[in-house]
């Protein structure tokens, strides 16, 4: 197998189990989504550890700890996608996996924007319309759902600004590597949660049965496995191909939101959608001419350096 089809292969499996999360976490319930949180951030923290032990692979921990700058990044991270993971898991334990999945439709606008506003880029008249186009299908939804669509937004508000950061930390710290940091920040808050649940009398695990405790414990591989698998896809594949693979997950969200929890889809409602996927329609072309434009101008660069 070619290290493009390998590279594929790992990342639609990676977006596939993504977008079947809706399904996952409903078998997590009765537990709210902050238990949900609190448990995915320590199982996980355990299974990269597990991971890192077995690798023998612990210097990149003294070079990061000399780099304050990517420490204090992973540390804003690490804030952001905590907020992420109780935000969607609150959207699909309260039956709003359509909302959800819209999340992840606009995150790729969300992130041209972010690139306008905090890198000073420049647009082109394409990625223009499609923000525009973003915007009215906002507005559209808004008016349909009665208020702004507040968990898509803060959906793909909080993970463009994640994934902003990430950007600025580079490839200086992988992928296991920076959910160890993530999650080991946030492991005294995620700990001293679950132990004021217990105190209470509300905590879940143990009180559930076996099979929901093991449910619990296994947020860390279901964590970890695709993350694991994108960062192998992305050493393989052109980024094109990650950007046109990442749409697999929010339309797998929406199909499981429309067809299998009959989520209501009202004509006003899909035509909000529809604007969502025409301006990512046109955003996914202009990066591919954009692309096959670069590719072109730097065969004829280098064409002309052996004239």
């Amino acid at each position: 197998m070619s290290e493009l089809r390998r590279g594929t292969a790992y990342g639609a499996a990676a977006y596939l189990i993504w977008g079947l999360f809706p399904l996952y976490f409903r078998l997590l319930e009765p537990a709210g989504s902050v238990e949900i949180v609190a448990h995915r951030i320590v199982w996980s923290l355990v299974f990269v550890l597990l991971i890192l032990g077995v690798r023998r692979n612990w210097g990149w921990l003294r070079e990061l700890a000399a780099d304050r700058r990517s420490l204090a990044i992973l540390v804003a991270a690490a804030i952001l996608i905590a907020f992420n993971w109780c935000l969607y898991i609150y959207g699909v334990n309260s039956d709003q996996v359509v909302e959800a999945s819209l999340g992840y439709f606009i995150n790729p606008i969300v992130i041209v924007m972010l690139g306008v506003l905090v890198l000073g880029e420049r647009l082109r008249r394409t990625q223009w319309a499609a923000i525009g186009l973003g915007t009215v299908a906002v507005v559209v939804l808004a008016v349909d759902y009665g208020r702004p669509p507040w968990i898509a937004l803060g959906l793909a508000f909080s993970f463009g600004t994640y994934a902003l950061l990430k950007n600025r930390v580079g490839s200086r710290v992988g992928a296991v590597q920076s959910l160890t940091v993530e999650t080991a920040v946030l492991l005294l808050p995620a700990l001293a949660w679950l132990v004021v649940l217990e105190v209470r009398g509300d905590g879940q695990f143990g009180h559930s049965g076996p099979g929901h405790g093991l449910l619990l414990a296994s947020t860390g591989i279901v964590t970890a496995v695709p993350l694991i698998l994108f960062a192998a896809a992305a050493r393989r594949i052109p980024l094109t191909v990650i950007g046109l693979l990442q749409y697999m997950t929010p339309v797998i969200q929406f199909l499981i939101g429309v067809l299998l929890y009959d989520e209501p889809m009202p004509a006003s409602r899909l035509a909000g959608f529809a604007l969502v996927w025409a301006a990512l329609s046109v955003l996914t072309v202009d990066t591919l001419q954009n692309r096959r434009r670069n590719q072109r101008r730097a065969a004829a660069e280098a064409a002309g350096a052996y004239v």
